[in-house]
């Protein structure tokens, strides 16, 4: 990863999965925050690595996937994880 990122923690649930994984953002500056970068017009996926995908229907257990992208069109809440960056 570049000094110009970071690696974010953050649980985001869609219609149908409840995901905590780490987001990777700018370091600083323009769109570095959470809520500017998950805003962004321009975005339609949200690349995330090192995720727990559980579905909401209880289907199944948590799958462990290494790198996921989660359609922005799809994603209903994102919050911070604190504490597990």
């Amino acid at each position: 990863m570049s000094s110009h990122q970071r690696r974010e923690p953050v649980f985001v649930e869609t219609d149908r999965y409840r995901i905590e994984g780490m987001l990777t953002l700018p370091a600083e500056g323009f769109r570095s925050r959470l809520s500017d970068y998950v805003n962004q017009d321009d975005r339609d996926f949200f690349s995330i690595e090192d995720a727990a995908v559980t579905p909401l229907d209880g289907s199944r257990e948590a799958q462990q996937v290494g790198f996921m992208l989660v359609a922005r069109r799809h994603v209903r809440l994102v919050l911070p994880l604190e504490g597990r960056g």
